[in-house]
């Protein structure tokens, strides 16, 4: 997926109200950037990191800039964006270029099911219909260790109630952990942080709802798919 706008390197003065973030250009220029992600952002939203910003002309749009990456200036990035993933993603699944996943022909994407929720992607082809849920994974505590949740996320745990429903009825659910870090090896649960997602995750893998993880490729001018990482439950 490459970005609808060349990205501009910029400097973080603080992010705050989870969806705003004041950076300073290249020109010194001081400006509010829409931060998309409603997460806690634990070690991507330190004063001073190198961010990169995507500019609009969008008349409809309040702010000029929308924050993308953030730049550890030594070859890795973070995607920060939330909703990088499921257009990535999207566009893999229509080319079939995500390993693991049944044969399919058709992709709909946010398909209402469960109580009240619309699932990501829905497969449907040879077999059973496959629900595809996913995940922006962004947090890291240990070197190369990328970890999901950053946050407690009653949704998300909600969400691996529904997969698992989904199976019990006889259809296939897939958990996507897409990991936003080039600096990552391997995904895993951070239990700590949210006990209830960590319970409800082993619920719905006992319940038979498949595990699967992926890096990205990122860089100022995409983010694509990498190849897939182990995760450790």
């Amino acid at each position: 997926m490459e970005f609808a706008t060349p990205l501009v390197p910029a400097r973080l003065i603080k992010r705050y109200k989870r969806f705003l973030a004041d950076v300073r250009l290249g020109d010194g220029r001081e400006v509010t950037a829409h931060c998309a992600n409603p997460g806690s952002m634990m070690g991507l939203a330190e004063p001073g990191m190198k961010v990169w910003l995507e500019p609009n002309d969008d008349p409809k749009k309040k702010l000029k800039f929308g924050w993308r990456l953030v730049d550890y200036e030594n070859g890795h990035f973070t995607g920060v964006d939330t909703s990088v993933p499921n257009r990535a993603l999207k566009a893999a699944l229509m080319a079939h270029e995500v390993p693991g996943l049944p044969a399919y022909d058709l992709v709909r994407p946010e398909v209402k099911y469960g109580e009240n929720s619309r699932i990501d992607f829905l497969l449907s082809g040879n077999g059973p219909d496959t629900y595809v849920e996913v995940k922006s994974v962004t947090l890291s505590r240990q070197p190369g260790l990328a970890e999901f949740p950053d946050s407690v996320t009653a949704r998300g745990a909600k969400h691996l109630g529904e997969l698992a429903q989904m199976v019990a009825q006889g259809h296939r659910a897939i958990m996507f952990y897409l990991v936003q870090r080039t600096d990552c090896e391997a995904v895993a649960l951070a239990g700590d942080i949210d006990p209830a997602y960590k319970a409800a995750f082993d619920s719905a893998a006992a319940a038979g709802v498949i595990v699967l993880a992926q890096s990205c490729i990122i860089s100022p001018a995409a983010i694509t798919l990498g190849p897939p990482i182990p995760f450790r439950a």
